[in-house]
């Protein structure tokens, strides 16, 4: 019996001849597509087959099962946004944080399906292997590492880099978290999320009068 040929012009064909990677970024993409417009139910095998113009022997073959495409969503999402924070450049220690800060962001906004997966649990059921999340620590990582450039630049301190990171991390977080729900008000987006961010780095900024000395303690108003 012949080998079965991918239908000419569809996406499935194309990401074959680029590639097991490509093909395997398409499938995923189509299943992100079907989650963030129609949810969860849209992402049976016969579905995701049909519109990314494969047989479901393709998908079952790369993910398995339904659980499967989940951890694929899961990886895929984490792997995106750590790419995105790798290339966030500035000339300074903190200005690349803050480059990693905005990278944050922006990935979020560009893969708001994948980023749903992987902290907002629209897949009913579905957990992270160990293994999946030992790999999606690979992100956080990049912003610990940018953290601590900073402090050995002298430009942040108080606590170390993977605290100064996590409640960074946690700023972001739930600014970027309340612009992807759409809870936009009256304060523009970008605004919130910088200012967010900006307050959330100075707390840890040695010459910021802000500082302060201990844990739990208040802050000192400016002299």
């Amino acid at each position: 019996m012949a080998p079965v040929r991918p239908t000419p012009g569809t996406a499935y064909a194309a990401a074959q001849t680029a590639g097991r990677d490509a093909l395997r970024r398409m499938l995923l993409d189509t299943a992100s597509r079907l989650l963030e417009q129609e949810g969860p139910d849209a992402l049976t095998m016969r579905r995701i087959a049909a519109e990314a113009g494969c047989s479901t022997t393709v998908l079952y073959t790369m993910f398995d099962n339904k659980a499967g495409i989940a951890e694929g969503l899961w990886r895929e999402g984490f792997r995106r946004l750590r790419d995105a924070l790798l290339a966030a450049r500035g000339d300074t220690p903190l200005e690349r944080l803050a480059a990693v800060g905005r990278a944050y962001r922006d990935s979020a906004l560009a893969n708001r399906a994948y980023y749903a997966v992987m902290f907002q649990r629209p897949i009913p059921g579905f957990h992270p292997s160990p293994e999946a999340r030992q790999e999606s620590a690979q992100a956080l990582q990049v912003l610990v590492d940018a953290v601590t450039a900073c402090i050995d630049a002298g430009e942040l301190g108080g606590a170390a880099a993977d605290h100064i990171a996590a409640v960074l991390w946690a700023a972001a977080h739930g600014a970027v978290s309340l612009e992807v729900a759409g809870y936009d008000a009256a304060v523009a987006p970008q605004a919130r999320f910088d200012d967010a961010l900006a307050a959330a780095a100075a707390w840890f900024m040695p010459d910021r009068p802000v500082r302060a000395t201990r844990r739990g303690a208040r802050p000192k108003p400016p002299s």
